[in-house]
Protein backbone atom coordinates (compact mmCIF):
# COMPACT_ATOMS: atom_id res chain seq x y z
CA UNK A 1 0.00 0.00 0.00
CA UNK A 2 1.30 3.58 -1.00
CA UNK A 3 0.92 6.40 1.30
CA UNK A 4 1.10 9.61 1.13
CA UNK A 5 2.64 12.28 3.24
CA UNK A 6 0.34 15.43 3.84
CA UNK A 7 2.97 18.55 2.26
CA UNK A 8 5.87 17.64 4.49
CA UNK A 9 7.80 20.27 6.52
CA UNK A 10 10.25 18.65 8.34
CA UNK A 11 12.96 16.68 5.81
CA UNK A 12 13.17 13.06 6.56
CA UNK A 13 17.22 13.34 5.54
CA UNK A 14 19.49 15.93 3.57
CA UNK A 15 22.38 14.91 1.07
CA UNK A 16 25.70 14.00 2.33
CA UNK A 17 27.69 13.63 -0.64
CA UNK A 18 27.40 13.52 -4.84
CA UNK A 19 29.23 11.39 -6.70
CA UNK A 20 29.68 11.87 -10.67
CA UNK A 21 31.46 8.67 -12.61
CA UNK A 22 32.43 10.51 -16.00
CA UNK A 23 33.82 7.02 -17.56
CA UNK A 24 31.18 4.37 -16.62
CA UNK A 25 33.17 1.69 -13.91
CA UNK A 26 36.28 4.30 -13.64
CA UNK A 27 36.54 5.87 -10.25
CA UNK A 28 34.04 8.36 -9.35
CA UNK A 29 34.65 12.49 -8.43
CA UNK A 30 33.03 13.65 -5.32
CA UNK A 31 31.29 16.98 -5.73
CA UNK A 32 29.89 19.83 -3.61
CA UNK A 33 27.29 20.22 -6.44
CA UNK A 34 26.19 19.33 -9.64
CA UNK A 35 23.96 20.14 -12.51
CA UNK A 36 20.79 18.33 -13.62
CA UNK A 37 20.33 17.28 -16.86
CA UNK A 38 17.64 15.20 -18.89
CA UNK A 39 19.90 12.34 -18.52
CA UNK A 40 21.13 11.88 -15.02
CA UNK A 41 24.11 14.63 -13.61
CA UNK A 42 25.69 16.27 -15.85
CA UNK A 43 28.99 13.97 -17.14
CA UNK A 44 27.73 10.84 -15.30
CA UNK A 45 28.84 8.34 -17.58
CA UNK A 46 28.47 10.14 -20.44
CA UNK A 47 31.46 7.99 -21.56
CA UNK A 48 32.27 3.74 -22.04
CA UNK A 49 34.88 1.11 -23.01
CA UNK A 50 33.76 -1.49 -25.03
CA UNK A 51 35.55 -4.44 -26.02
CA UNK A 52 35.82 -5.55 -29.86
CA UNK A 53 32.67 -6.27 -29.71
CA UNK A 54 31.30 -3.18 -28.99
CA UNK A 55 30.46 -4.42 -25.44
CA UNK A 56 30.77 -2.44 -22.22
CA UNK A 57 33.82 -3.04 -20.08
CA UNK A 58 33.46 -2.91 -16.72
CA UNK A 59 35.16 -3.56 -13.01
CA UNK A 60 32.58 -7.09 -13.57
CA UNK A 61 35.21 -7.87 -16.03
CA UNK A 62 37.75 -5.54 -15.63
CA UNK A 63 38.49 -4.75 -12.03
CA UNK A 64 41.31 -2.64 -12.52
CA UNK A 65 39.46 0.27 -13.78
CA UNK A 66 38.46 0.90 -9.95
CA UNK A 67 42.00 2.47 -10.15
CA UNK A 68 41.59 4.99 -13.07
CA UNK A 69 40.98 8.20 -12.12
CA UNK A 70 38.97 10.72 -13.72
CA UNK A 71 38.90 14.88 -13.45
CA UNK A 72 37.31 17.17 -14.89
CA UNK A 73 37.95 20.73 -15.26
CA UNK A 74 36.41 22.96 -11.61
CA UNK A 75 33.94 24.57 -13.81
CA UNK A 76 32.22 21.85 -15.20
CA UNK A 77 29.87 21.34 -12.64
CA UNK A 78 28.54 25.41 -12.85
CA UNK A 79 25.14 24.94 -14.54
CA UNK A 80 25.22 26.28 -18.25
CA UNK A 81 29.23 26.05 -18.36
CA UNK A 82 30.60 24.84 -21.58
CA UNK A 83 34.26 23.60 -22.65
CA UNK A 84 36.43 25.98 -24.35
CA UNK A 85 39.19 24.66 -26.88
CA UNK A 86 41.58 23.93 -23.64
CA UNK A 87 38.93 21.91 -21.89
CA UNK A 88 40.05 18.55 -21.14
CA UNK A 89 38.96 15.03 -19.29
CA UNK A 90 42.01 13.99 -17.64
CA UNK A 91 42.83 10.46 -17.04
CA UNK A 92 45.17 8.87 -14.88
CA UNK A 93 45.85 5.28 -13.63
CA UNK A 94 49.05 3.60 -11.91
CA UNK A 95 51.93 2.93 -14.08
CA UNK A 96 50.25 5.41 -16.93
CA UNK A 97 51.19 8.55 -18.45
CA UNK A 98 48.56 11.05 -18.14
CA UNK A 99 45.64 10.96 -20.85
CA UNK A 100 43.87 14.32 -22.02
CA UNK A 101 40.58 14.00 -23.86
CA UNK A 102 39.41 17.32 -25.84
CA UNK A 103 35.63 17.76 -24.12
CA UNK A 104 35.21 20.46 -27.10
CA UNK A 105 36.18 18.50 -29.99
CA UNK A 106 33.55 17.04 -31.88
CA UNK A 107 34.87 13.72 -32.76
CA UNK A 108 34.74 12.60 -36.55
CA UNK A 109 34.79 8.60 -35.96
CA UNK A 110 31.66 7.28 -35.16
CA UNK A 111 31.93 3.59 -33.33
CA UNK A 112 28.31 1.56 -34.42
CA UNK A 113 27.43 -1.40 -32.83
CA UNK A 114 28.20 0.07 -29.25
CA UNK A 115 25.79 -1.50 -26.23
CA UNK A 116 25.55 -1.65 -22.54
CA UNK A 117 22.76 -4.40 -21.01
CA UNK A 118 19.74 -4.14 -23.83
CA UNK A 119 20.46 -1.02 -25.68
CA UNK A 120 22.66 -0.91 -29.08
CA UNK A 121 23.47 2.24 -31.06
CA UNK A 122 26.32 4.53 -31.91
CA UNK A 123 28.43 6.46 -30.25
CA UNK A 124 31.58 9.05 -30.67
CA UNK A 125 34.84 7.21 -30.71
CA UNK A 126 37.26 9.17 -28.70
CA UNK A 127 39.91 7.73 -30.67
CA UNK A 128 43.28 6.06 -31.32
CA UNK A 129 45.19 7.79 -28.49
CA UNK A 130 42.39 7.14 -25.98
CA UNK A 131 42.20 3.28 -27.38
CA UNK A 132 45.66 2.73 -27.04
CA UNK A 133 45.89 4.07 -23.58
CA UNK A 134 43.20 1.54 -22.55
CA UNK A 135 44.24 -0.66 -24.28
CA UNK A 136 47.83 -0.67 -22.66
CA UNK A 137 46.26 -0.43 -19.17
CA UNK A 138 43.92 -3.48 -19.13
CA UNK A 139 45.74 -5.56 -21.40
CA UNK A 140 43.26 -6.32 -23.95
CA UNK A 141 41.63 -4.08 -27.10
CA UNK A 142 39.23 -1.83 -26.29
CA UNK A 143 37.80 1.62 -27.39
CA UNK A 144 36.05 4.88 -25.46
CA UNK A 145 33.13 5.74 -26.64
CA UNK A 146 31.51 8.65 -25.90
CA UNK A 147 27.64 9.01 -25.83
CA UNK A 148 25.99 10.89 -28.80
CA UNK A 149 22.98 12.59 -27.37
CA UNK A 150 22.38 14.48 -30.89
CA UNK A 151 21.52 11.16 -32.60
CA UNK A 152 21.11 8.62 -30.21
CA UNK A 153 18.36 7.97 -27.18
CA UNK A 154 18.55 5.29 -24.52
CA UNK A 155 14.96 5.21 -22.85
CA UNK A 156 14.89 4.53 -19.12
CA UNK A 157 13.23 0.72 -18.36
CA UNK A 158 8.94 2.04 -18.77
CA UNK A 159 7.93 -0.91 -16.76
CA UNK A 160 9.53 1.10 -13.69
CA UNK A 161 9.76 4.84 -14.82
CA UNK A 162 6.69 6.82 -15.36
CA UNK A 163 7.46 9.14 -17.62
CA UNK A 164 9.63 9.55 -20.81
CA UNK A 165 12.84 9.90 -18.88
CA UNK A 166 16.34 8.91 -20.62
CA UNK A 167 19.86 8.00 -19.54
CA UNK A 168 23.04 7.42 -20.95
CA UNK A 169 25.98 4.19 -19.77
CA UNK A 170 24.57 3.54 -16.47
CA UNK A 171 22.94 -0.01 -15.72
CA UNK A 172 19.67 1.68 -16.49
CA UNK A 173 18.52 4.53 -14.64
CA UNK A 174 19.65 7.97 -13.99
CA UNK A 175 20.45 8.01 -10.39
CA UNK A 176 21.53 5.93 -7.52
CA UNK A 177 20.05 6.77 -3.85
CA UNK A 178 21.26 5.63 -0.44
CA UNK A 179 21.94 6.43 2.93
CA UNK A 180 25.00 6.66 5.49
CA UNK A 181 22.67 4.82 7.76
CA UNK A 182 21.97 1.95 5.72
CA UNK A 183 25.91 1.64 5.03
CA UNK A 184 26.59 1.77 8.54
CA UNK A 185 23.98 -0.73 9.68
CA UNK A 186 25.98 -3.09 6.91
CA UNK A 187 29.19 -2.05 8.56
CA UNK A 188 28.21 -2.59 12.04
CA UNK A 189 28.02 -6.61 11.15
CA UNK A 190 31.32 -6.72 8.96
CA UNK A 191 34.44 -7.46 10.50
CA UNK A 192 36.21 -4.54 8.30
CA UNK A 193 33.69 -1.84 7.26
CA UNK A 194 33.86 -1.36 4.04
CA UNK A 195 33.45 2.68 2.41
CA UNK A 196 30.37 3.86 0.33
CA UNK A 197 32.38 3.97 -3.17
CA UNK A 198 31.69 -0.51 -3.26
CA UNK A 199 28.26 0.66 -3.97
CA UNK A 200 28.73 4.12 -6.70
CA UNK A 201 25.96 6.11 -5.74
CA UNK A 202 24.96 9.33 -7.42
CA UNK A 203 23.33 10.66 -3.93
CA UNK A 204 24.44 9.67 -0.35
CA UNK A 205 21.66 10.73 2.21
CA UNK A 206 22.19 10.81 6.19
CA UNK A 207 19.62 11.65 8.69
CA UNK A 208 16.66 8.78 8.10
CA UNK A 209 16.50 4.89 8.72
CA UNK A 210 18.41 1.82 8.14
CA UNK A 211 17.55 0.95 4.51
CA UNK A 212 14.41 3.23 4.71
CA UNK A 213 14.97 4.70 1.24
CA UNK A 214 13.53 1.14 0.11
CA UNK A 215 10.36 2.14 0.33
CA UNK A 216 10.82 5.82 -0.90
CA UNK A 217 8.78 6.35 -4.05
CA UNK A 218 8.09 10.40 -4.83
CA UNK A 219 10.59 12.37 -2.86
CA UNK A 220 11.72 15.68 -3.14
CA UNK A 221 15.36 17.13 -3.16
CA UNK A 222 14.97 20.63 -2.46
CA UNK A 223 12.88 21.51 -5.33
CA UNK A 224 13.21 18.91 -7.78
CA UNK A 225 10.94 16.03 -7.70
CA UNK A 226 12.29 12.41 -7.68
CA UNK A 227 10.90 8.74 -8.50
CA UNK A 228 12.06 5.74 -6.44
CA UNK A 229 11.49 3.59 -9.52
CA UNK A 230 13.70 -0.17 -8.61
CA UNK A 231 15.44 -1.58 -5.40
CA UNK A 232 19.02 -2.17 -6.67
CA UNK A 233 20.22 -5.78 -6.97
CA UNK A 234 24.02 -5.65 -6.61
CA UNK A 235 26.43 -7.84 -8.81
CA UNK A 236 30.07 -8.71 -7.42
CA UNK A 237 31.04 -4.84 -7.86
CA UNK A 238 30.81 -4.26 -3.95
CA UNK A 239 33.34 -6.64 -3.44
CA UNK A 240 35.92 -5.13 -5.41
CA UNK A 241 38.09 -2.63 -3.34
CA UNK A 242 37.89 0.64 -4.93
CA UNK A 243 41.76 0.97 -3.64
CA UNK A 244 43.50 -1.94 -4.82
CA UNK A 245 40.98 -3.54 -7.23
CA UNK A 246 40.98 -6.83 -5.48
CA UNK A 247 38.16 -8.53 -5.02
CA UNK A 248 36.84 -10.61 -2.26
CA UNK A 249 33.85 -12.16 -0.80
CA UNK A 250 32.44 -9.57 1.50
CA UNK A 251 30.26 -7.30 1.76
CA UNK A 252 28.06 -9.35 -0.88
CA UNK A 253 28.11 -12.43 2.13
CA UNK A 254 27.10 -10.48 4.89
CA UNK A 255 24.44 -8.68 2.89
CA UNK A 256 23.12 -11.98 1.54
CA UNK A 257 22.43 -12.64 4.88
CA UNK A 258 19.72 -9.70 5.84
CA UNK A 259 19.32 -8.04 2.37
CA UNK A 260 18.80 -11.05 -0.34
CA UNK A 261 15.41 -10.95 -1.59
CA UNK A 262 14.49 -14.39 0.36
CA UNK A 263 14.62 -12.30 3.64
CA UNK A 264 13.06 -8.99 2.64
CA UNK A 265 10.95 -9.95 -0.19
CA UNK A 266 9.77 -13.38 0.49
CA UNK A 267 6.63 -13.16 -1.44
CA UNK A 268 8.55 -12.33 -4.77
CA UNK A 269 10.78 -13.59 -7.44
CA UNK A 270 14.95 -13.56 -7.29
CA UNK A 271 14.84 -14.54 -3.44
CA UNK A 272 19.04 -15.08 -4.71
CA UNK A 273 19.41 -11.37 -5.21
CA UNK A 274 20.52 -9.06 -2.78
CA UNK A 275 19.54 -5.09 -2.55
CA UNK A 276 21.31 -2.12 -1.84
CA UNK A 277 20.26 1.14 -2.63
CA UNK A 278 17.62 2.60 -4.66
CA UNK A 279 17.28 3.71 -8.68
CA UNK A 280 16.11 7.05 -8.70
CA UNK A 281 14.67 9.00 -12.08
CA UNK A 282 14.18 12.78 -11.92
CA UNK A 283 10.11 13.94 -12.62
CA UNK A 284 10.40 15.42 -16.34
CA UNK A 285 7.50 17.70 -15.06
CA UNK A 286 10.48 19.68 -13.66
CA UNK A 287 12.42 19.36 -17.04
CA UNK A 288 10.04 21.89 -18.30
CA UNK A 289 10.94 24.30 -15.58
CA UNK A 290 12.73 27.74 -17.36
CA UNK A 291 15.32 29.66 -15.71
CA UNK A 292 18.73 28.37 -14.30
CA UNK A 293 19.28 26.70 -10.44
CA UNK A 294 18.65 23.22 -11.68
CA UNK A 295 21.61 21.46 -9.23
CA UNK A 296 21.73 19.67 -6.43
CA UNK A 297 23.36 20.53 -3.62
CA UNK A 298 25.50 18.53 -0.36
CA UNK A 299 23.46 19.61 2.25
CA UNK A 300 19.94 20.11 0.31
CA UNK A 301 17.09 18.85 2.47
CA UNK A 302 15.23 15.45 1.50
CA UNK A 303 11.49 14.67 1.46
CA UNK A 304 9.43 12.21 1.32
CA UNK A 305 6.22 12.73 -0.67
CA UNK A 306 5.19 9.37 -1.05
CA UNK A 307 6.11 6.11 -0.14
CA UNK A 308 4.90 2.37 0.06
CA UNK A 309 4.17 0.26 3.76
CA UNK A 310 7.41 -1.78 3.43
CA UNK A 311 10.12 -2.96 1.25
CA UNK A 312 7.71 -6.08 0.00
CA UNK A 313 5.85 -3.80 -1.79
CA UNK A 314 8.90 -2.19 -3.10
CA UNK A 315 9.34 -2.50 -7.06
CA UNK A 316 12.58 -4.45 -8.10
Amino acid sequence: MEVTASAPTTPSAKVSAIFIYPIKSCRGISVSHAPLTPYGFRWDRQWMLVNSLGKALTQRVEPKLALVEVELPPDAFVEDWEPTQDSCIVVKAPGMQTLKISLSKQQNEVADGVSVWEWTGSAWDEGAEASQWFSDYIGKPCRLVRFNTASETRPVDPDYAKGQQQTLFTDGYQFLLASQESLDELNNQLKEPVPIDRFRPNILVEGCEPFSEDIWTDIKINRFSFFGVKLCYRCKIPTINQETAKAGPEPNITLSKFRSGKIIRPNHNNKGRIYFGQNLVWNSKDLSAEGNGNIIEVGDPVYVLRKVSSVVEAAA
